[in-house]
Order: structure tokens, then C-alpha cells, then sequence
């Protein structure tokens, strides 16, 4: 049987993994959990991606490196997340040049058991589909989205997303930060 992907209203699993942290020796990786952003009363952003060493991925995760003081801005901890393990994060890390100054972990889910529970693993190839996660500080999921493998997403409109949710209000469609939500 298929597992679901996991959607709005839900709780965001539980999960201890290694991440790389930092390309300084000694220091590459860090382990980090859902309790992190908790503990810290900050909503999380979780993107996945496919594969490392690909095409796709690299543009979107270099934008959402140039996006991260937005992110931090907006009280949110930001992770990139695959099925590749720590080793093979910190070896791209370290070949690609968008990668090199990443201000964000990169998680490593090498057992596929988070994506496995979170439902996002493609069935032929067992990769994680494009999805991002946002999650409330009390571990709630409030906005998912999923693209297929060959398609990038827009960094632009998860910040939207975060900060029409983060109003706690009704937002009308293409509302930005600032404008007028609704009164009903």
C-alpha cells in the first residue's frame, strides 16, 4: 500500500537525522530534530529534493540560500532535505559552487524513513518528490506543496505562504505582506 503524503492539519513526524551543517573540518555534520524548531517556538520549512548531483535541485536550493535571512526574519528554521546521504550532501556541498555557502542544513534521510512516513517517496526510483513543508511552532503542517521531479519550485511564493499564515488572519488570493487581509 502507498503511503499518503502528509497535509495540512497533520502532525509533522518525529525525526533525529544527521545534517550537513558546514564544509569546516571536523564540523561537516550536526544532528538535528523536530524538536529543534519546537523547543525554539519558530515554524519550520522543510524542502525536499530529488538527488543530489542533478540540475533542478542546485537552482533551487541556491535561491533558497539567497532567501534564508527572510526565512530567519520570519521566525523560521529552514531545511533542505533528500534521500542522499550526509556524505554525498557534504561532497556537492563542496563541487558546486552555489552550494559551498549554505546558510541552512541539509538534511539526510538515508534510511528514507522520514520521507517514507512524510509520503513523499516517488514509487519507481524511491526519490523525494519536490515538496515543501511548512510547519507551525507547535509542529502542526499548515501548508504543503508538490512538484513533479522536473519542475523547480518558487521560493518567493513559499515566503508568501509563510507570511499570510503567520498573520493568523484571512488572506485574499495573491495577498502580500502588508496588504489589507480580510475582516469577515
Amino acid at each position: 500500500m502507498k503511503n499518503q503524503i502528509i497535509s495540512v492539519g497533520s502532525q509533522f513526524p518525529e525525526f533525529k537525522k544527521l545534517a550537513v551543517v558546514s564544509m569546516e573540518k571536523g564540523n561537516e555534520f550536526y544532528e538535528i530534530s523536530s524538536e529543534d524548531h519546537k523547543s525554539a517556538g519558530k515554524w519550520l520549512v522543510m524542502f525536499w529534493w530529488p538527488k543530489d548531483f542533478t540540475f533542478v535541485c542546485p537552482t533551487e536550493i541556491a535561491e533558497f540560500n539567497k532567501k534564508a535571512e527572510d526565512f530567519e526574519d520570519r521566525d523560521a528554521v529552514l531545511i533542505g532535505a533528500s534521500t542522499d546521504s550526509e556524505f554525498v550532501h557534504l561532497a556537492w556541498r563542496q563541487n558546486h559552487d552555489d552550494l559551498r555557502g549554505l546558510k541552512f542544513p541539509m538534511l539526510a534521510d538515508t534510511s528514507k524513513s522520514l520521507a517514507e512516513e512524510l509520503g513523499i517517496l516517488e514509487a519507481n526510483e524511491k526519490v523525494a518528490y519536490r515538496v515543501t513543508y511548512i510547519v507551525d511552532p507547535q509542529g502542526i503542517v499548515r501548508w504543503v506543496a508538490v512538484n513533479d521531479l522536473s519542475v523547480g519550485r518558487n521560493v518567493n511564493e513559499v515566503i508568501r505562504i509563510l507570511d499570510a499564515l503567520q498573520t493568523d488572519e484571512l488572506c485574499p488570493c495573491n495577498w502580500q505582506k502588508g496588504e489589507a487581509t480580510i475582516n469577515a
